[in-house]
């Protein structure tokens, strides 16, 4: 998995990335022309060709498909109805939050209460499993008499992007298979220079 690690080289000034405030900031799109604002982490050649690590400057959220009888469904956002959608909208709005339909994931915006960590369903700590995630429930609504819910990954969310003519590019499919060991790489050897 990718590790977050400190910026240890000054990237240069683009339009895609600003400089606001202490960690430079990148606006990286998707296929579909959808933003995302994220903190630059890492910039990492590879091949003559700069690779940005990113962490989204929202929070990301997962959308679920909740039911009684059945593990929760991890929903794609681009294939979830405009009902389910625009309900999650209504709902944030009623906690002074925003759903923002970026690029990569959904983002929420506005000031959200850090977690108590003993309120936290760790469910996935009883596994022996590197891969397993945690989510936390921000909110649930109800569609049609279905429930759904917004949840917080606990776990870090990266975003990778290529960096080109001043443009920040998500990476995905086989690029991001391609290059996704070598970051990992890169990433291991700096942090054991540390």
């Amino acid at each position: 998995m990718l590790r977050e690690a400190v910026l240890d080289r000054a990237p240069a000034m683009s339009d895609a990335i600003t400089g606001s405030g202490e960690v430079p900031t990148v606006v990286v799109k998707d296929d579909q022309g959808r933003e995302l604002l994220c903190f630059l982490e890492q910039l990492i050649p590879l091949d003559g060709q700069d690779y940005a690590l990113l962490t989204p400057v929202d929070t990301p959220v997962c959308l679920f498909r909740l039911s009684n009888d059945e593990e929760p469904e991890l929903m794609d956002p681009t294939n979830a109805s405009e009902p389910v959608l625009s309900t999650a909208e209504v709902v944030l709005q009623e906690h002074e939050l925003n759903l923002v339909r970026s690029a990569v994931t959904l983002t929420v915006a506005g000031e959200l209460d850090e977690p108590d960590p003993e309120d936290l369903d760790l469910e996935g700590e009883e596994d022996d499993e590197d891969d397993a995630e945690t989510y936390e429930l921000l909110v649930s609504f109800l569609v049609a008499e279905q429930e759904y819910g917004l949840y917080i990954p606990l776990d870090p969310f990266f975003v990778v992007a290529r960096l080109e003519n001043g443009n920040a590019q998500l990476v995905e499919g086989d690029e991001f298979e391609r290059v996704q060991p070598r970051i990992e790489a890169e990433l291991d050897d700096r942090e054991s220079q540390d």
